[in-house]
Order: C-alpha cells, then structure tokens, then sequence
C-alpha cells in the first residue's frame, strides 16, 4: 500500500464511521476533528486549533461550542491573557462520549464491504481492532 491508497482508505474509514455515528445534529466530521486536535493539545486555543486543522476558526468556534455544550471540553482563562480561552478535555467521560464508545460498527462495516463472506467480515473488523490498538491514542 503506498501514501495515496492509505489516504483513500482513511477516507473510507472517515465515512464508514460517520455512518455508524449516532447522529447529533450534522457536522460531526468536524466535531471529532477539532476534539482530537484539542485532547492532542490541552492548553490550546480556538485560533491554534484553526491553524493546525486547517478548518476555519469559524467552524472551530461551532465545534468547540458543542463539545463545550456536551462536556467533551472544559475550556478557562488563559493565565497569561485573561481574555483567551484556553481548551482542555475533561477526564471524565460524558453521556455523549458513553453513548458512541457503545456502537456496533459492524453493520457499517457490513454495507461498506457490499457483498461478503462472513469470514471477510470476521477479518476486517479484526484488523480494524489492531489498527486502532496500534495507531490510536485516546
């Protein structure tokens, strides 16, 4: 596999789970984003967020909004400029955050193969599971 069929299947993977996702109002693709980027960052701000994901600071402020709104993110003044927000994730797991980590991906997984063995499907889960064991880090 070189870089581009690896980024071809990370976008397949990005839709396979946004369909598995339950639904929170749209603009979920973002919201995750923008919640790895602030857990991979704590002490961050909107603006870096923008810089490092590239989304506008717009779409950042919506983001952070919601996660804010659900608990996903703690956010407090930055010590050194009160007038900044600085964001953290919060340790504690939230209903949301409860409520994902409970979906079954395999019928996304499922339709996302078409038409399959049930063995295949045994594998590419497996191989999912040692994906995410080896390359994820929250």
């Amino acid at each position: 596999m070189g870089p581009v069929e690896l980024m071809l299947l990370g976008r397949t993977l990005m839709k396979i789970g946004e369909q598995a996702l339950p639904s929170a109002g749209g603009g979920e693709r973002t919201v995750v984003i923008v919640m790895s980027d602030v857990y991979d960052h704590p002490g961050t701000t909107v603006g870096e967020v923008a810089v490092r994901t590239g989304l506008p600071q717009s779409a950042v402020s919506n983001a952070v909004a919601r996660l804010r709104s659900v608990g996903s993110v703690l956010a407090g003044p930055d010590p050194a400029d009160r007038r900044r927000q600085l964001l953290h994730r919060n340790p504690e797991p939230t209903a949301r955050q409860r409520e994902v980590a409970a979906v079954d991906i395999t019928a996304a997984v499922a339709g996302a193969l078409g038409e399959h063995r049930p063995a295949d499907l045994t594998e590419v889960l497996a191989a999912l599971e040692t994906l995410g064991r080896h390359l994820t880090r929250h």
